[in-house]
Protein backbone atom coordinates (compact mmCIF):
# COMPACT_ATOMS: atom_id res chain seq x y z
CA UNK A 1 0.00 0.00 0.00
CA UNK A 2 0.99 3.06 -0.97
CA UNK A 3 2.53 5.76 2.02
CA UNK A 4 0.24 8.21 2.52
CA UNK A 5 0.95 11.93 2.70
CA UNK A 6 0.80 13.73 5.98
CA UNK A 7 -2.18 16.13 6.36
CA UNK A 8 -1.12 19.16 7.08
CA UNK A 9 -3.58 22.00 8.12
CA UNK A 10 -3.59 25.68 6.77
CA UNK A 11 -5.43 28.57 8.44
CA UNK A 12 -6.85 30.78 5.88
CA UNK A 13 -6.16 34.19 5.09
CA UNK A 14 -9.62 36.16 5.25
CA UNK A 15 -10.55 39.02 3.23
CA UNK A 16 -12.12 41.35 5.81
CA UNK A 17 -14.31 43.62 3.40
CA UNK A 18 -15.86 40.79 1.33
CA UNK A 19 -15.66 38.04 4.28
CA UNK A 20 -14.63 35.70 1.90
CA UNK A 21 -11.54 33.21 3.30
CA UNK A 22 -8.76 32.63 0.74
CA UNK A 23 -5.00 31.13 0.62
CA UNK A 24 -1.88 32.08 -0.97
CA UNK A 25 -0.74 29.34 -3.34
CA UNK A 26 3.23 29.50 -2.35
CA UNK A 27 2.14 28.20 0.95
CA UNK A 28 0.45 25.57 -0.74
CA UNK A 29 3.13 24.42 -3.29
CA UNK A 30 5.80 24.99 -0.90
CA UNK A 31 3.64 22.15 1.52
CA UNK A 32 3.25 20.02 -1.15
CA UNK A 33 7.07 19.72 -2.34
CA UNK A 34 7.70 19.32 0.57
CA UNK A 35 6.13 16.06 1.19
CA UNK A 36 2.52 16.80 2.49
CA UNK A 37 -0.88 16.94 1.53
CA UNK A 38 -2.29 20.67 2.04
CA UNK A 39 -5.66 21.69 3.28
CA UNK A 40 -6.99 24.76 4.16
CA UNK A 41 -9.36 25.46 6.94
CA UNK A 42 -12.25 26.68 7.11
CA UNK A 43 -12.67 30.00 8.59
CA UNK A 44 -15.83 29.66 10.79
CA UNK A 45 -15.93 26.30 13.02
CA UNK A 46 -17.83 25.12 16.58
CA UNK A 47 -15.79 24.19 18.99
CA UNK A 48 -16.96 20.24 18.05
CA UNK A 49 -16.01 20.60 14.63
CA UNK A 50 -12.50 21.87 15.60
CA UNK A 51 -11.82 19.31 17.99
CA UNK A 52 -12.18 17.10 15.44
CA UNK A 53 -9.94 18.98 12.79
CA UNK A 54 -7.30 19.41 15.77
CA UNK A 55 -7.74 15.27 16.15
CA UNK A 56 -7.70 14.74 12.30
CA UNK A 57 -4.50 16.71 11.10
CA UNK A 58 -0.66 15.51 11.52
CA UNK A 59 -0.03 19.36 11.67
CA UNK A 60 -0.46 22.76 11.51
CA UNK A 61 0.44 25.60 9.93
CA UNK A 62 -0.07 29.39 11.01
CA UNK A 63 0.53 31.54 7.75
CA UNK A 64 0.20 34.78 7.41
CA UNK A 65 -1.88 38.05 7.83
CA UNK A 66 -3.62 40.87 9.36
CA UNK A 67 -2.90 42.13 12.47
CA UNK A 68 -3.72 40.37 15.76
CA UNK A 69 -6.15 42.38 18.16
CA UNK A 70 -4.35 43.51 20.95
CA UNK A 71 -6.88 42.93 23.38
CA UNK A 72 -5.45 39.34 22.66
CA UNK A 73 -2.27 40.10 24.73
CA UNK A 74 -3.91 43.12 27.06
CA UNK A 75 -3.28 46.04 25.29
CA UNK A 76 -5.02 49.33 24.09
CA UNK A 77 -5.02 50.16 20.34
CA UNK A 78 -2.18 51.49 19.46
CA UNK A 79 -2.54 54.57 17.09
CA UNK A 80 -0.51 52.49 14.32
CA UNK A 81 -2.10 49.41 14.65
CA UNK A 82 -3.61 48.00 11.22
CA UNK A 83 -7.05 45.97 10.44
CA UNK A 84 -7.82 42.58 11.80
CA UNK A 85 -9.84 39.65 11.39
CA UNK A 86 -11.77 39.09 14.78
CA UNK A 87 -12.93 35.37 12.60
CA UNK A 88 -8.84 34.82 12.47
CA UNK A 89 -8.45 35.43 15.85
CA UNK A 90 -10.70 33.27 17.34
CA UNK A 91 -10.20 30.45 15.11
CA UNK A 92 -6.55 30.78 15.47
CA UNK A 93 -6.09 30.90 18.79
CA UNK A 94 -8.56 27.96 19.79
CA UNK A 95 -7.16 25.83 17.24
CA UNK A 96 -3.45 26.47 18.47
CA UNK A 97 -4.81 25.93 21.99
CA UNK A 98 -6.09 22.39 20.66
CA UNK A 99 -3.13 21.38 18.82
CA UNK A 100 -0.25 22.18 22.18
CA UNK A 101 -2.42 19.87 23.56
CA UNK A 102 -2.29 17.24 20.62
CA UNK A 103 1.05 17.54 20.85
CA UNK A 104 1.05 18.27 17.25
CA UNK A 105 3.68 19.84 14.94
CA UNK A 106 3.19 23.59 14.18
CA UNK A 107 4.97 26.11 12.06
CA UNK A 108 3.76 29.92 12.48
CA UNK A 109 5.05 32.22 9.25
CA UNK A 110 4.80 36.18 10.08
CA UNK A 111 1.20 36.60 11.74
CA UNK A 112 1.62 32.85 12.11
CA UNK A 113 4.72 33.77 14.68
CA UNK A 114 3.24 36.32 16.38
CA UNK A 115 -0.34 34.47 17.46
CA UNK A 116 2.16 31.65 18.71
CA UNK A 117 4.07 33.45 21.10
CA UNK A 118 0.20 35.39 22.09
CA UNK A 119 -1.41 32.10 22.00
CA UNK A 120 1.33 30.82 24.79
CA UNK A 121 1.14 33.39 27.24
CA UNK A 122 3.42 35.94 25.56
CA UNK A 123 3.30 39.68 23.36
CA UNK A 124 3.81 41.88 20.22
CA UNK A 125 5.12 45.06 19.10
CA UNK A 126 1.91 46.80 17.47
CA UNK A 127 3.93 48.72 15.36
CA UNK A 128 7.59 48.29 14.69
CA UNK A 129 8.75 52.36 13.42
CA UNK A 130 7.40 53.72 16.07
CA UNK A 131 8.09 51.12 18.87
CA UNK A 132 11.33 49.53 18.15
CA UNK A 133 14.03 51.82 18.09
CA UNK A 134 16.85 51.14 15.38
CA UNK A 135 19.93 53.61 14.48
CA UNK A 136 19.42 51.76 10.62
CA UNK A 137 16.46 50.77 10.29
CA UNK A 138 16.04 47.66 8.50
CA UNK A 139 13.44 47.27 5.87
CA UNK A 140 10.81 44.71 7.38
CA UNK A 141 8.62 45.89 4.83
CA UNK A 142 10.87 45.34 1.93
CA UNK A 143 10.74 47.22 -1.20
CA UNK A 144 10.95 44.57 -3.29
CA UNK A 145 9.30 41.28 -4.44
CA UNK A 146 9.01 38.63 -1.67
CA UNK A 147 11.67 35.99 -3.62
CA UNK A 148 14.42 37.97 -2.92
CA UNK A 149 15.79 38.78 0.53
CA UNK A 150 15.93 41.74 2.04
CA UNK A 151 17.53 41.25 5.51
CA UNK A 152 19.87 38.69 7.60
CA UNK A 153 19.04 36.51 11.08
CA UNK A 154 21.64 35.57 12.83
CA UNK A 155 20.64 32.08 14.41
CA UNK A 156 21.64 30.93 17.71
CA UNK A 157 23.92 27.70 17.98
CA UNK A 158 22.49 24.61 18.68
CA UNK A 159 18.72 25.70 17.90
CA UNK A 160 16.27 23.90 16.03
CA UNK A 161 16.77 26.35 13.23
CA UNK A 162 20.23 26.34 13.70
CA UNK A 163 19.77 22.32 12.80
CA UNK A 164 17.76 22.85 10.03
CA UNK A 165 19.93 25.65 8.54
CA UNK A 166 23.25 24.19 8.90
CA UNK A 167 24.29 27.72 9.18
CA UNK A 168 24.65 30.72 12.18
CA UNK A 169 23.27 33.35 9.73
CA UNK A 170 21.04 33.45 7.14
CA UNK A 171 19.25 35.84 4.47
CA UNK A 172 15.70 36.18 4.53
CA UNK A 173 12.80 38.29 2.66
CA UNK A 174 10.36 40.60 5.20
CA UNK A 175 7.06 42.47 4.85
CA UNK A 176 5.69 42.39 8.40
CA UNK A 177 5.48 45.80 10.81
CA UNK A 178 4.79 43.98 14.25
CA UNK A 179 6.63 41.06 15.53
CA UNK A 180 7.51 39.72 19.25
CA UNK A 181 8.65 41.81 21.95
CA UNK A 182 8.03 39.57 25.26
CA UNK A 183 8.09 35.71 25.47
CA UNK A 184 5.89 33.27 25.95
CA UNK A 185 6.31 31.14 29.19
CA UNK A 186 8.92 27.87 27.21
CA UNK A 187 9.54 29.86 24.04
CA UNK A 188 12.99 31.02 23.40
CA UNK A 189 14.64 33.20 20.37
CA UNK A 190 16.70 31.14 18.10
CA UNK A 191 16.94 33.73 15.24
CA UNK A 192 17.38 37.44 15.61
CA UNK A 193 17.70 40.38 12.93
CA UNK A 194 20.68 43.28 12.94
CA UNK A 195 19.43 44.99 15.59
CA UNK A 196 18.41 42.25 17.91
CA UNK A 197 14.00 41.86 16.96
CA UNK A 198 13.13 38.25 17.36
CA UNK A 199 12.54 36.54 14.40
CA UNK A 200 12.47 33.05 15.03
CA UNK A 201 10.87 31.33 18.15
CA UNK A 202 11.15 27.53 19.03
CA UNK A 203 9.56 25.45 21.66
CA UNK A 204 12.67 23.40 23.63
CA UNK A 205 10.76 21.05 25.85
CA UNK A 206 7.85 20.69 22.84
CA UNK A 207 7.89 16.81 22.16
CA UNK A 208 7.02 17.35 18.35
CA UNK A 209 8.17 19.72 15.84
CA UNK A 210 7.02 24.05 17.42
CA UNK A 211 8.79 26.72 15.21
CA UNK A 212 7.94 30.26 14.56
CA UNK A 213 9.63 32.84 11.87
CA UNK A 214 9.05 36.25 11.27
CA UNK A 215 10.16 36.09 7.55
CA UNK A 216 8.30 33.93 4.53
CA UNK A 217 10.24 31.13 3.57
CA UNK A 218 7.28 29.81 1.24
CA UNK A 219 8.31 32.55 -1.33
CA UNK A 220 12.04 31.44 -0.76
CA UNK A 221 12.04 28.11 -0.78
CA UNK A 222 13.15 27.45 -4.57
CA UNK A 223 16.42 29.15 -4.31
CA UNK A 224 17.32 28.75 -0.33
CA UNK A 225 18.24 25.74 1.43
CA UNK A 226 17.28 26.88 4.64
CA UNK A 227 13.65 27.90 3.73
CA UNK A 228 13.14 24.38 2.10
CA UNK A 229 14.80 23.14 4.84
CA UNK A 230 12.06 24.23 7.47
CA UNK A 231 8.87 22.78 5.12
CA UNK A 232 10.92 19.37 4.79
CA UNK A 233 11.39 19.10 8.90
CA UNK A 234 7.92 20.12 9.41
CA UNK A 235 6.29 17.80 7.32
CA UNK A 236 8.83 15.26 8.46
CA UNK A 237 7.61 15.69 11.83
CA UNK A 238 3.95 15.04 10.48
CA UNK A 239 4.95 11.86 9.43
CA UNK A 240 6.30 10.59 12.50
Amino acid sequence: MENKKPLIALTPYHNIEKDEPYMRPAYLKAVRTAGGLPVILPLETTPEELKQLADTFDAFLFTGGPDIHPFHFGEETQYHCGNVSAKRDHLELALLDLAVKAKKPVLGICRGIQLLNIGLGGDIYQDLPSQFSEDFPIAHAQPFYYNIPSHTVVIAPGSLLAQISGKDKIQVNSMHHQAVRRLAPGLVASGHAPHGLIECVEYPDYPSFFLGVQWHPEYLWEQDEAAMGIFEAFIKAAQN
